[in-house]
């Protein structure tokens, strides 16, 4: 129970969090749970993360969300996996099996503008939910990506199994799932290494998240003056 000094420092505490978010979960459950847990009066993000992706998040706590323009506005990078040759109407491995576009891109014009749509359908996964459901988010417009850097390797396995790692360093926006159908694939997995200056190498595990004390929390937020120096 946290006693009437800990939370008064909960109050006046601003800055950034940085989340390492487990594959599985919403990135509104992490956004609550922070909330909820340290019993803070504020608490924004920089830009949300499917469900089926792990990596970085920023948590903006307090007054430093006046900054999430700058933080959702910010560049982002990811690595993961697609399964070429299969696609799925989500655009993910949890998706439904759907026959393949009749034109493909190609990985190597993945680079400079690119103009995406969203697809109709995504997988999400609720809080207190053993597996994750088809959502029908209806008909989206286009909108404009930039990609800086695409790179993809394939993978060691079963001949012919059309896995490859990739490495994707973006615009704000760009749609990693969308990507996936526009090249005839399947993301099977993602994960969020940066967002702007921030890097999930120096974020802190949910788990650990789950188990620290709020006396310790504090520690863990950088002030706003630094973050955003």
């Amino acid at each position: 129970m946290a006693n009437l000094t800990q939370l008064k420092v909960m109050e006046g505490l601003d800055g950034v969090l940085l989340v390492d978010k487990p594959e599985g979960i919403a990135f509104s459950t992490v956004v609550k749970t922070v909330k909820r847990k340290f019993g803070l009066v504020k608490v924004g993000h920089g830009g949300s993360l499917d469900a089926m992706a792990s990596g970085l998040m920023v948590i903006l706590v307090n007054n430093a969300n006046k900054f999430a323009d700058r933080v959702m506005g910010a560049d982002r990078s990811y690595t993961g996996v697609m399964r070429f040759g299969a696609t799925t109407d989500t655009g993910d491995r949890y998706g439904r099996p759907e026959a393949l576009p009749e034109t493909v891109m190609k990985p190597e014009e993945v680079r400079g503008d690119l103009f995406q749509t969203e697809p109709r359908f995504c997988s999400v996964r609720r809080e207190g939910s053993a597996g994750y459901e088809i959502a029908d988010t209806g008909d989206h417009g286009q909108f404009l990506a930039h990609v800086y850097k695409f790179d993809v390797a394939p993978l060691g396995g079963a001949a012919g199994s059309g896995d490859f790692s990739f490495a994707l360093v973006a615009s704000k926006g760009v749609l990693v799932r969308a990507l996936a159908k526009d090249l005839g694939a399947t993301l099977m997995s993602m994960r969020r290494t940066k967002t702007g200056r921030f890097d999930v190498a120096d974020a802190i595990p949910f788990g650990r998240l789950l188990e620290m004390e709020m006396g310790d929390f504090a520690t863990c937020v950088m002030p706003t003056t630094r973050a955003f120096a």
